[in-house]
């Protein structure tokens, strides 16, 4: 690994934050080893059941030398959310945890406070997904407030998607209830907080060799078993390289271009990762691995 362990606490819980890629699961698993940690994910997709490759989830293996939990618990057609995960990791706060993934939305709950959203009725989630299909995100973006426009990745579908419903069913921007927050669940004073910061070359570089490495472990056969559940709006289908898989097995690309489209989705979503942690992750201690 390269990294200096002692350099971190050995009582605190440990966050580790950090885009995709960069080695957050190894760190992980040696904290673990050493602290006799619990490894728990807060990676939205490693969440799913159906996605033990794609998602980079831990081998059996890794697996077999430190528990792990919130992992591949979650069924492709169950609702799923930040508010579920926040409920869950709290049975795991009261003994020693290594908190790993790239969801820094799980972070910041977790850290900052959640407040208390109502959930979105089936009908405006179902009109919602009509809307992103038919008329693209511009659409929803429109219809936003200036609040939570200034908040949000005006990038991602999903997360454009979810503060559209939060407004169009409760009348109120998703950034006013963002900031109704309630206590959080572990201020970040009472954690040893650390964002990976990688060199771009290095990471886009292990990006391509993942990618490849996940085609030979079975990643192609993985999206082929989810096939006849395929709905590219859910939550679930939104793991990097499953669309650019999918349009493979439907005739509609090469593997080498699902692959090279994979590959590139997955570098972009490294760079959105990149500009999230630094805009609110400003309080975290920066480390480097390589």
């Amino acid at each position: 690994m390269g990294f200096d362990l002692s350099r971190i606490s050995r009582e605190a819980p440990v966050l580790i934050a950090g885009p995709t890629a960069s080695g957050k699961s190894a760190l992980a698993l040696e904290l673990a080893a050493r602290d006799g940690r619990v490894i728990v994910n807060a990676d939205a997709l490693q969440v799913y059941d159906c996605w033990r490759v794609l998602s980079a989830r831990p081998s059996l293996a890794d697996e077999a030398v430190a528990a792990h939990a919130l992992y591949g618990h979650v069924a492709r057609d169950q609702a799923y959310s930040v508010g579920h995960w926040l409920r869950e990791v709290r049975a795991f706060l009261g003994r020693p945890v290594v908190i790993v993934g790239g969801t820094g939305l799980y972070f910041s709950a977790l850290t900052e406070g959640l407040s208390e959203i109502p959930a979105t009725p089936a009908e405006m989630r179902a009109l919602a997904d009509r809307r992103l299909a038919d008329e693209g995100i511009a659409a929803l973006l429109a219809e936003l407030d200036a609040g939570t426009l200034a908040r949000i990745d005006r990038l991602n579908p999903a997360r454009v998607q979810r503060a559209w419903e939060v407004q169009a069913s409760t009348g109120r921007g998703l950034a006013a209830w963002q900031d109704a927050t309630g206590p959080a669940l572990l201020p970040l004073a009472e954690a040893e907080a650390l964002v990976i910061r990688p060199d771009v070359a290095w990471l886009d570089a292990r990006i391509a060799r993942r990618f490849a490495a996940m085609l030979a472990e079975g990643a192609l056969d993985e999206v082929r078993a989810a096939l006849p559940f395929w709905q590219p709006g859910q939550p679930w289908a939104k793991a990097i390289g499953a669309p650019e898989l999918v349009a493979h097995l439907h005739g509609e690309i090469s593997l080498a271009e699902a692959a090279e489209a994979a590959t590139l989705a997955s570098r972009q979503y490294a760079k959105r990762q990149r500009t999230w942690f630094r805009s609110r992750m400003k309080h975290w201690r920066e480390i480097t691995l390589p």
